[in-house]
């Protein structure tokens, strides 16, 4: 780090994915002040066996995950899924990133292919020959437009499943993580999802601090996974210093570090 001392950096993730973040975060140097933002939890909607129903009869030409909890919480809900699993190797099953791809492989899932963005857009950007063909896409209540809009767009017949939801928890640190953004003990704000960022604002928001939070983020280094994050961050007079050319985690801190 420039200056000697550590960089203090908020990670606001899932709890479940908090220890391997925090490892993360400490072996680049940094001190870490967690608080989940978002949290996850399984839903079935009216789609769900309709994606199910596709893929046992073979008539899914793509299968899309959006991420490692899609995969999961697509296989809870099924009752025989290795029978799943051997219809979906029979499909073009495609990851949005390398630790979807690494859920799939994990489960016995063969993925075809892996985007060089890994983004809605990137995934957009990598299927060309689509026009007819079907595309069930098993994601959260709170997946991006693009992706549907886009592949639509390019003549493919798109069915959406959504198989878990994004809440946002009750936790104490919350207070905590307020009270030392508004102190200027955070010097780097990590974002990884739109909705992590309208929590907090809402937070903050309830807490009466939201417009000396985002004053004194102004001061700091916020960091967005993507663009949409970025943008989410900027509609709320956030200036985005950090954004990752590859959309991961790990990808993330590597970039804040560099900024710091």
């Amino acid at each position: 780090m420039n200056d000697g001392k550590k960089k203090v950096i908020a990670i606001m993730r899932p709890a479940g994915y908090l220890v391997e973040s925090v490892r993360l975060a400490k072996s680049l140097g940094f001190k870490t002040v967690t608080a989940p933002m978002i949290d996850v939890v399984d839903k079935k909607d009216s789609n769900f066996d309709g994606f199910v129903n596709r893929v046992m009869e073979g008539e899914s030409d793509y299968v899309i995950f959006t991420s490692a909890n899609g995969v999961e919480f697509t296989l809870l809900k099924l009752i025989e899924p290795d029978d799943f699993i051997e219809q979906l190797n029979r499909t073009r099953v495609i990851a949005v990133g390398p630790k979807t791809r690494d859920k799939l492989v994990a489960n016995g899932i063969r993925v075809s292919l892996v985007p060089e963005s890994y983004s809605s857009t990137g995934l957009v950007e990598s299927l060309n020959d689509v026009p007819g063909a079907v595309i069930d896409i098993a994601r959260s209540t709170h997946g991006a437009p693009e992706l549907v809009d886009g592949l639509r767009k390019k003549g493919a017949i798109v069915f959406e499943t959504q198989v878990y939801e994004i809440i946002m928890p009750h936790d104490e640190r919350h207070t905590e993580l307020m009270e030392k953004s508004v102190a200027g003990e955070i010097d780097i704000f990590a974002f990884t999802s739109s909705m992590m960022v309208r929590n907090f604002m809402s937070i903050a928001d309830n807490m009466g601090v939201k417009d000396k939070v985002i004053r004194l983020m102004n001061q700091k280094t916020v960091a967005a996974i993507g663009k949409p994050t970025a943008d989410t961050l900027s509609g709320f007079g956030v200036s985005v210093k950090v954004i990752p050319g590859r959309y991961t985690f790990e990808d993330l801190l590597i970039e804040c570090k560099k900024h710091c």
